[in-house]
């Protein structure tokens, strides 16, 4: 059974479209348990090498061995810059990064995914003590996965990590790790490098088996995201251009991405500069993008925020009206659950950051509405053919809203096939919420060869996505 989202422009017939539009659906926060932690430099008693957490680019990973979701980010853990003024001298000044900043990566678990601890782990010593939570010295934009597939296991963690030793050009490392908390010495790329100073995202390609990072490149002073794969996870390929924004007002500046169907989507975190006088000017919005393959993403709905910033401005706005950097997404009680870091503050300024979530509706990412309420919207599929007698449609009707399908034997034309015409069809409501379709005669009916376009007429109703015993065959991916 093939699965096509709303997102996944090329099912679609774009000659045919009526009043209808791309929207992205944007998350639920869960305000009730956020934000579940903060930077720990003004907690008490205070954790002074949570001094400033920036972006942190959080990793979140479910072991299903030890039951504990575990958390990797990316801290500041010397900063005098932050260290010297209290919260309220903050809001009086400017913030001035200095080259001296030194970062380091933390762990947290948690067994419910709400309730979170940063273990003492004896392993990092800082100011002549080993009583924190670091695992790692100068690992910049750390991205940390689990391989299941990993036969070796001292090596069933592995890390991507930007090696970042004041005073050392900065290049672009791997660590291995049994237990994902004792790690081992990180080895330098020996070829290729990246400005890494962002998520190195790293991953295991399911489609074929090699690892793959989402890094970050510059090109004519701007952030741009750039994949390499490795079939060793040490020896990598050039990174490449893969994602883009417009100019300076919108810069990619991380990217985890995580498969959906046979697609890709991706969690772009875009900084905007260039306007001073801008409202959203130096803060960083979570854009959802998607791919048909790694080498070329795009924008399911250009400047539409997934993970929508908070109300307000530093020092008093919410924890996340600011910045927002996401992790990969995991599955909690039949949701997807999207652990996020989110600053209050500019980019470039001082901020305080905090760790929350938002949770999403399986496979809501994104739908087709209408364009103009008033007029009914038409959706027309490009050409299929039907193998089976399953199709099933997810989507939300208003309570006066209305959902017709019909098959046509060419988006051309306006008439339906005998059976299976607008009048013809039934749509009934199942358990998962979505919507089986069916008509006076049977899908399976038609011969292998032929084909038909699905034309669906909506008011009033959000289209996400639509399963079943039929495939495009006129998609170029």
């Amino acid at each position: 059974m093939k699965r096509y989202y709303a997102f996944d422009r090329g099912i679609f017939q774009p000659q045919a479209l009526e009043n209808v539009a791309i929207h992205t659906n944007p998350v639920e926060k869960d305000r009730e348990n956020s934000p579940m932690f903060t930077e720990g430099y003004f907690a008490q008693p205070s954790l002074p090498w949570e001094v400033r957490y920036d972006n942190a680019y959080p990793n979140v990973i479910y072991d299903e061995e030890a039951q504990l979701y575990r958390l990797y980010y990316t801290l500041i853990i010397y900063d005098p810059e932050s260290s010297r003024y209290t919260r309220q001298e903050r809001a009086k000044r400017n913030y001035v990064p200095k080259h001296d900043r030194r970062t380091a990566t933390g762990y947290a678990e948690s067994k419910d995914g709400i309730h979170w601890t940063k273990p003492n782990l004896g392993i990092v010593e800082f100011q002549g003590s080993k009583d924190n939570n670091l695992i790692m010295l100068s690992a910049h934009g750390t991205g940390v996965m689990l391989d299941k597939e990993e036969l070796n296991p001292k090596r069933r963690y592995k890390m991507m990590l930007m090696l970042d030793v004041v005073g050392v050009e900065s290049r672009m490392a791997v660590s291995f790790s049994a237990d994902g908390i004792h790690w081992e010495e990180p080895i330098v790329w020996p070829k290729y490098t990246a400005r890494g100073d962002s998520h190195n995202f790293v991953f295991r390609d399911r489609r074929d088996g090699k690892y793959k990072v989402i890094t970050r490149i510059w090109r004519n002073n701007l952030r741009l995201s750039a994949l390499s794969e490795s079939t060793d996870f040490i020896n990598w390929s050039e990174p490449k251009e893969i994602l883009r924004g417009w100019g300076w007002e919108s810069q990619v500046y991380s990217m985890p991405v995580f498969p959906m169907g046979d697609m890709y989507l991706g969690l772009a975190s875009m900084f905007h500069e260039g306007d001073r006088t801008a409202p959203d000017f130096d803060t960083v919005d979570c854009e959802l993008t998607y791919a048909t393959k790694l080498d070329v993403f795009d924008f399911v709905d250009p400047g539409a925020s997934f993970i929508p910033r908070g109300e307000g401005h530093y020092p008093d706005g919410e924890f996340d009206c600011c910045c927002i950097y996401s992790a990969a997404p995991v599955e909690i009680d039949g949701k997807l659950c999207f652990y996020y870091m989110g600053g209050n503050g500019q980019h470039t300024n001082y901020r305080e950051t905090s760790f929350g979530r938002a949770f999403l509706e399986k496979d809501k990412f994104a739908y087709m509405s209408q364009r103009n309420s008033e007029n009914p919207g038409k959706l027309v599929s490009a050409a299929v053919h039907f193998f089976g007698d399953t199709f099933r449609i997810l989507c939300d009707k208003e309570p006066e809203g209305s959902l017709e399908i019909q098959l046509v034997s060419s988006w051309t034309e306006e008439q339906g096939l005998e059976g299976y015409t607008f009048r013809d069809c039934r749509m009934t409501k199942e358990p998962d919420g979505w919507y089986r379709v069916t008509f006076a005669k049977a899908l399976g009916d038609f011969p292998p060869e032929q084909k038909v376009s699905i034309v669906a007429r909506l008011k009033g109703c959000k289209v996400y996505a639509m399963e079943g015993d039929f495939a495009a065959t006129s998609i170029n991916y």
